[in-house]
């Protein structure tokens, strides 16, 4: 069985890093950019089977971001995630293409179900 590889992007660096080392624990491969850009590139660089991507970053944001993704690699899965309590902004983005949406804080059970399931496992 393959590791599943995730790319969070996220500019909580604290935040990236916690949730990366919860996933590694779990067998997954993580990696973290803080920033849109950053993220567009590891898409292209190193591609994930899923991206973990918050929607309120300074300079592209996250809607943008996913776009993006979509545009070139319209298969990959991409799960927003939202800290501010705005459903609008998660249905925003999964009328671009976004597998779902979450609510930070996470639940790390509720956060791997939903990782499993845009892998199709």
């Amino acid at each position: 069985m393959t590791t599943m590889k995730v790319l969070l992007i996220d500019d909580e660096q604290e935040f990236t890093g916690a949730l990366a080392e919860r996933l590694e624990l779990r067998d997954y491969t993580v990696q973290t950019v803080d920033n849109g850009e950053d993220g567009l590139s590891a898409v292209e660089n190193n591609p994930p089977h899923i991206v973990v991507l918050d929607l309120k970053m300074p300079g592209l944001s996250g809607i943008e971001v996913l776009k993006r993704i979509k545009s070139r690699h319209p298969d990959l899965p991409v799960l927003l995630l939202t800290g501010y309590g705005s459903t609008e902004d998660g249905i925003k983005g999964m009328q671009h293409g976004a597998f779902d949406y979450m609510m930070k804080p996470l639940n790390i059970d509720e956060l791997i179900a939903k990782l499993q399931e845009a892998a199709g496992k």
